[in-house]
């Protein structure tokens, strides 16, 4: 019923929880096909009813609910079922409006997004009306939707790999990279143009780093990111509407609303969040009949369904080179990094500083037996 902690709270969640980073093989990964385990934080709308879920294997579901209580003790944790298959298959007579997008940032990962940290909500014992929660204008807006409106919000994750696990490096034959190396790498590179090398008087040479006062901020903040765990990160936006409800020109409203759900995150000086494979076209002479548009918004529709980000079908895994792009928008995954602080920010329980009145709040606080019961 009431939330008074920080978003650190929901950080511990994913470090204890989420963050899965086991190496595997080459017997594991390419006979057995293991993977690493992922997990699906989303965010939907309803007509207007807010819901928080977390989707994530089964065998470790108790874990999972056991951290949820540790950080949240009066919440409240159920097993749903899965609102996107009550929505029928995309097509042009199923009788539902629907656009989605995916979210990328606009720089390299190792720069930051906006934080929970930079709003002030890290610190404890400030009073509701003073707090600045950037996620209440996302829940605001998801609350304000009306019969027949739905948006859903994936943000799916997995813990930084190691080993054959690891990002490719790029450039390379067959290195694999490390976050934090070429987060510091980025930082040497950035600082080049204000670096020096001195000849000692007796051998060897110092390097000599006047960082200027422009890029302060951006190093404390890429140093910052790299010191608490990463998680490969990509996110998902579909937007829905029932035609018997909603009319062309407020779906269009709708559509054009969801492209914004991240901007509030943004920082011009470090990094923000971009739209990615709308599926949409730009021009009307691009596909006239509209066949291509409509599987394109099937495939979206499909990849939320399945949850599948990092490990997708294998006609999902190339971006096709032009004129096969035209007939066929593959659009292949693009993850990047996000840190435990960033993931908190975009996806926390919001405390009472959120007042939208749809969304759910549990009607009565729970307290544990007292201990002297007879047994």
């Amino acid at each position: 019923r009431e939330i008074d902690k920080t978003p650190a709270a929901m950080e511990l969640i994913f470090s204890n929880a989420l963050y899965h980073s086991s190496k595997k093989g080459l017997w594991e990964t390419w006979w057995q096909g293991a993977v690493r385990f992922f997990f699906s934080l989303e965010i939907t709308s309803i007509d207007g009813q807010v819901h928080f879920y977390i989707r994530t294997p089964s065998r470790i579901r108790q874990l999972v609910e056991t951290q949820i209580y540790a950080q949240y003790p009066q919440a409240v944790v159920t097993e749903a079922e899965d609102y996107s298959l009550k929505v029928p298959h995309y097509s042009d007579t199923c009788g539902w409006y629907m656009w989605g997008c995916e979210f990328g940032l606009e720089k390299y990962s190792a720069l930051p997004i906006a934080t929970y940290v930079d709003f002030g909500l890290d610190k404890m014992g400030t009073k509701e009306e003073f707090k600045v929660d950037p996620i209440t204008a996302m829940i605001e807006y998801l609350g304000s939707l009306q019969k027949g409106e739905q948006i859903w919000i994936q943000i799916i994750i997995r813990a930084k790999g190691i080993g054959y696990e690891a990002e490719h490096k790029h450039g390379t034959m067959f290195s694999h990279s490390n976050w934090v190396d070429e987060a510091n790498e980025y930082i040497l590179k950035m600082l080049k143009p204000y670096t020096r090398e001195h000849l000692l008087p007796h051998g060897g040479t110092a390097i000599e780093i006047r960082t200027p006062d422009t890029l302060k901020d951006d190093v404390e903040a890429i140093k910052r990111k790299i010191q608490k765990m990463g998680f490969d990160t990509g996110i998902r936006v579909v937007a829905m509407a029932d035609q018997r409800y909603v009319s062309q020109d407020q779906f269009n409203n709708l559509r054009r609303s969801s492209r914004l759900l991240f901007r509030q995150y943004g920082n011009p000086d470090t990094n923000s969040f971009m739209r990615l494979h709308s599926t949409q076209y730009d021009y009307p002479w691009a596909d006239p009949s509209g066949k291509l548009l409509a599987q394109m918004k099937e495939r979206h529709l499909e990849r939320y369904r399945l949850r599948n980000f990092f490990y997708p079908k294998l006609r999902y895994m190339y971006n096709y080179p032009f004129p096969l792009s035209f007939f066929y928008p593959a659009y292949a995954p693009e993850p990047f990094t996000l840190n435990v602080e960033e993931l908190a920010t975009i996806f926390h329980f919001p405390g009472m500083v959120s007042e939208t009145p749809t969304f759910k709040r549990v009607e009565s606080k729970t307290a544990k037996p007292p201990a002297n019961l007879p047994s």
